[in-house]
């Protein structure tokens, strides 16, 4: 039987990606603090779907407390990783940059450590489009420079890569590290705005849209990045057989170690999200616009093409569709 190590096992994509996996009869090692920077109820509920299965544990636990993971590493040893565990949120990183250090940097590092203790076959590990930082050539691929991060989140999250290369390198740990773009779907995290959005329209509050509006975002439905994840964990990087077989590969020549993108490859204008929240709830938004916050970026659209290259996918779910099933769970989850 095959095991994977989670973490974040009881977030918003940890959750999809152990399902998964449980689907296909793997045996899952969740790692989740529990913590309360949104609803602990909601973390809760998903791991509540996911105790029932025989082959998941989860141990509640931060990360970043030294040891745990190498402990969890010699009652286990996993074939493979997915690293999800992260303090989440640009705009949180402005009040408590503290928790990033801890989780982002902290966290990855006791991971990479007790992976060099027992290598994976793989490790896969979130990133975030938000690398890209000040970039304004559009579509984003992989092999941009991406040294200008706008928030510390953001920086914290490139910082991971850069680390994770240089242990692929040190200890031939096979990594792949994949940048997210704007996920969304059911049992989403509360903070994000397509929950916030739904929330409010429902209830008939005011919604404050950021930059007046003029933002656009590359949305992906979370069954088309857990199916991207899955099928990249099979796709392991090896630099000296695989460098310079696919064109445009972020593959390192010095370590089996690359960057994938996965998003929609589409940008949509923030105001067309609303539109197809409005849509699926049948109410109309109340609109306050806002200046751009502190940290934000105008825009974010995913090359995805390395992804098909190494996959054959390309994550495809529409918005209008993506959001009228985001706000049937919303209704259901919150009886509304």
């Amino acid at each position: 039987m095959t095991t994977a190590l989670v973490t974040g096992s009881s977030g918003f994509i940890g959750y999809f990606v152990c399902r998964a996996l449980l689907d296909e009869g793997w045996q899952v090692v969740g790692v989740d603090s529990m913590n309360d920077y949104y609803d602990v109820n909601l973390k809760q509920a998903r791991l509540d779907r996911l105790t029932p299965s025989a082959e998941f544990t989860q141990t509640k636990a931060t990360i970043e407390t030294p040891g745990l993971l190498l402990d969890l590493f010699d009652r286990y040893r996993p074939d493979v990783v997915v690293h999800l565990a992260a303090q989440a949120g640009v705009r949180y990183s402005i009040e408590n940059p503290a928790a990033y250090f801890e989780a982002n940097l902290g966290g990855t590092f006791q991971l990479l450590e007790a992976a060099r203790a027992h290598p994976p076959r793989h490790m896969v590990m979130a990133s975030s489009s938000s690398a890209y930082g000040a970039n304004t050539q559009m579509p984003y691929h992989e092999n941009m420079k991406a040294d200008h991060q706008m928030s510390l989140y953001a920086a914290t999250k490139k910082a991971t890569e850069n680390i994770a290369h240089s242990y692929a390198h040190l200890f031939g740990l096979p990594i792949t590290m994949f940048r997210f773009f704007t996920v969304y779907g059911p049992w989403g995290r509360p903070d994000m705005a397509p929950h916030k959005f739904t929330s409010a329209i429902l209830e008939g509050r005011e919604i404050s849209v950021y930059n007046h509006g003029d933002m656009r975002r590359d949305f992906t439905y979370i069954a088309d990045l857990v199916q991207a994840v899955r099928l990249l964990v099979d796709a392991v990087p090896n630099h000296t057989t695989q460098h310079g077989s696919i064109a445009g590969d972020s593959l390192s020549p010095v370590a089996p170690f690359r960057v994938v993108n996965i998003g929609n490859s589409d940008t949509v204008p923030l105001l067309d999200f609303i539109a197809a929240i409005e849509e699926a709830t049948g109410k109309t938004a109340k609109q306050k616009l806002m200046p751009m916050q502190p940290g934000d970026v105008p825009a974010t659209w995913a090359d995805a093409s390395l992804l098909k290259a190494l996959t054959g996918y390309v994550p495809q779910t529409d918005v209008a569709s993506g959001v009228a099933q985001f706000v049937a769970w919303y209704r259901e989850y919150y009886k509304i």
